[in-house]
């Protein structure tokens, strides 16, 4: 996205109903992708076109709040605390299942398969919310159940978007405890969704039933994931591409802001 020019910022300053608040915003907007090399108050104030006493107190009513912090270092300012949980807050674990479930029955319509939503939890997934499809399928899922992440398409979309490594994944596997488990086979399923974008599982969680499943990313990393659980007789290779294929069209239109699937 090209950065917003100065010319842009002045129009848009002038037509703000509380200037101050806007300058605040204007400020929070140039931090953000800084990133945490921040930027100097000089640099900040040429982005703006602002003069650096009246930018100087935006930015110490926003360290007040916690909205901005200062590397005691470089002098830089970047974002603080308070700025990055309000995504946290808004994108949690009590709030996704309500974001998200127009996005889930838009695509257990078009797939006509049942669809869950799930998170990490420890070594297992939580399932957070499911849509079901006309035709039923049999499947032991409930909201709030949970199972191990290794096991399940879910977790394994996760797990593949969120840096686990042969050590990593060793723990994961154990936290199954005595259920057998081949680590290899789950590590190739990893690798395989990191260069497909997509994770799948085939009767290793439940006899009969296959799924398919995507991560949602929040900047690069999965705080979430989607799967469509069909009957394994279904579920051909040729039925998962299909499906991966309805979720990359179905699902990014309807993700909040921040939230995207791998590319």
């Amino acid at each position: 996205m090209a950065e917003r020019t100065t010319a842009e910022q002045t129009t848009r300053a002038a037509g703000s109903p509380i200037e101050a608040v806007d300058r605040a915003l204007l400020v929070l907007e140039a931090l953000a992708p800084a990133g945490p090399r921040g930027m100097g108050l000089a640099e900040l104030a040429s982005r703006l076109d602002l003069h650096k006493t009246t930018l100087h107190r935006v930015l110490a009513a926003l360290r007040h709040r916690g909205f901005v912090a200062q590397d005691p270092t470089t002098g830089a300012y970047l974002l603080g605390g308070a700025a990055t949980r309000l995504a946290d807050d808004f994108l949690g674990e009590e709030n996704l299942p309500v974001l998200l479930h127009p996005a889930l029955v838009a695509l257990c319509a078009v797939a006509g398969e049942l669809v869950h939503l799930g998170v990490l939890s420890g070594g297992h997934v939580v399932y957070l919310d499911k849509v079901e499809p006309e035709r039923s399928v049999r499947v032991w899922s409930a909201i709030g159940r949970r199972s191990p992440a290794v096991t399940t398409a879910l977790g394994r979309a996760l797990l593949a978007y969120r840096g686990t490594d042969r050590a990593m994944l060793a723990g994961y596997v154990g936290a199954v405890g005595d259920r057998p488990v081949d680590g290899e086979h789950v590590w190739s399923v990893l690798e395989h969704a990191r260069a497909t974008g997509y994770a799948t599982e085939d009767e290793e969680n439940e006899g009969g039933i296959s799924c398919v499943a995507v991560p949602l990313l929040r900047s690069g990393s999965a705080i979430a994931a989607v799967s469509v659980t069909a009957p394994a007789e279904r579920m051909t290779p040729e039925r998962r591409d299909e499906l991966h294929a309805v979720m990359r069209r179905v699902l990014p239109p309807l993700l909040p802001d921040g939230l995207t699937l791998p590319g």
